[in-house]
């Protein structure tokens, strides 16, 4: 297994919905009387009220180098405010873990919309007690890792926005993020610290602004989504490091042909001060420069695109559909040493299957191909 595939991610859980759908229309009289059938069938197959909120669990199973065999379960929550189809879809997604290598940890994401979408609260949880492969910093970064740092991470962060004129969302963005508990695994003889190498506490506030005219968060089929966002860290607030990173996340989706859409992506993370090294923009993951380990590239800043082209559902498949992606990103210290030259690239395909029809959401399932490796991903929704 090369080292930067990042996980076989929950590859079973994709396979139990392929069979149940399959069984459902093949054996349909035999799958009601088995209970997990049963329920992935009616998950897939309950269209019976459009404005009813889904709730689903299922399990998942993943792998990769530096946890070993990975069991976990994940929830999805969807629903419109006052179940008003008109008001925006609005999800809550959590996901457990424990690994082989005795570490665990618990995510909760979401973005919610109240009735009319006056306002939007849009943010992310993470507690984990979960290995971090370290490369160094910079985009000429060491292709094999020269540490594997243990510890405990928390990371919290929130947008409470409200509508101010219609789809512009404008408000306060609060960020935690603490590590403690490290330790240092399979370092290099010459291996130094990084800055905040021993753990530190770093609460950041800001403000920012979005643009967001998109109906479903989880498939976008045309619209746009704009943030601009600053947050600033200070001792005065019980930060250890004093830094201000900038944030512009933008994304275009336009309708080609019937239930075919092209989505592009431009993001940029840019940091002033000291930041310790979990606070700088990173590289990789499931959504942007999918198929580099996240975190694989860290520097102070991070310029990064992506385009990608979705066939939602083939002409030919009512449920299946595929995607075609590419992107290209570089990390830098300052401006002026970012280089056309040096940007990185990554390009996929992906399958898609309609998980809830009434609600326009599919799973997807990518393989993402980069000059050091690849990574194999599977979610529900869309990476971007």
């Amino acid at each position: 297994m090369k080292k930067h595939l990042k996980v076989v991610k929950k590859f079973v859980l994709y396979i139990l919905l392929s069979a149940s759908y399959l069984l459902g229309n093949c054996q349909e009289g035999n799958s009601s009387s088995n209970f997990i059938f049963k329920y992935i069938n009616k998950i897939i197959n309950d269209t019976n009220d459009l404005s009813a909120p889904k709730f689903m669990n299922y399990p998942t199973l993943a792998f990769s180098p530096e946890t070993s065999w990975e069991i976990g379960l994940s929830s999805l929550y969807i629903y419109s405010a006052n179940r008003d189809l008109k008001n925006r879809l609005s999800e809550i997604k959590a996901f457990t873990f424990y690994t082989m290598e005795n570490q665990y940890g618990i995510w909760l994401d979401h973005a919610l919309y109240s009735n009319e979408n006056k306002w939007f609260f849009f943010g992310r949880t993470r507690f984990q007690s979960f290995p971090l492969l370290y490369y160094g910093i910079g985009s000429e970064s060491p292709k094999d890792h020269i540490a594997r740092i243990d510890g405990n991470f928390t990371y919290f962060k929130e947008r409470f926005l409200r509508e101010v004129f219609p789809n512009f969302y404008t408000g306060i963005e609060f960020d935690l993020q603490i590590m403690n508990k490290v330790s240092y695994k399979n370092s290099a003889s010459n291996f130094l610290k990084p800055e905040g190498g021993n753990g530190s506490t770093n609460i950041g506030l800001g403000w920012g602004i979005i643009y967001n005219n998109i109906h479903n968060v989880l498939n976008p089929r045309n619209g746009i989504f704009s943030e601009l966002a600053f947050l600033n860290y200070r001792s005065e607030i019980g930060s250890d490091y004093n830094l201000t990173t900038f944030l512009s996340d933008n994304r275009f989706y336009v309708p080609i042909r019937k239930n075919n859409v092209l989505a592009f992506q431009l993001q940029g993370q840019f940091t002033n001060g000291n930041p310790p090294f979990n606070l700088l923009s990173l590289m990789g993951g499931e959504s942007l420069m999918r198929g580099y380990y996240l975190g694989r590239y860290r520097d102070k800043n991070l310029l990064a695109g992506q385009v990608e082209y979705r066939m939602l559902p083939f002409s030919f498949a009512k449920r299946w559909g595929a995607s075609l992606f590419f992107a290209a990103g570089e990390v830098f210290n300052s401006y002026n040493s970012f280089q056309f030259k040096n940007l990185l690239p990554t390009g996929g395909a992906g399958l898609r299957f309609l998980l809830f029809p009434e609600k326009d959401i599919y799973t997807r399932i990518d393989y993402a191909l980069t000059r050091e490796g690849s990574g194999f991903y599977f979610f529900i929704g869309e990476a971007f």
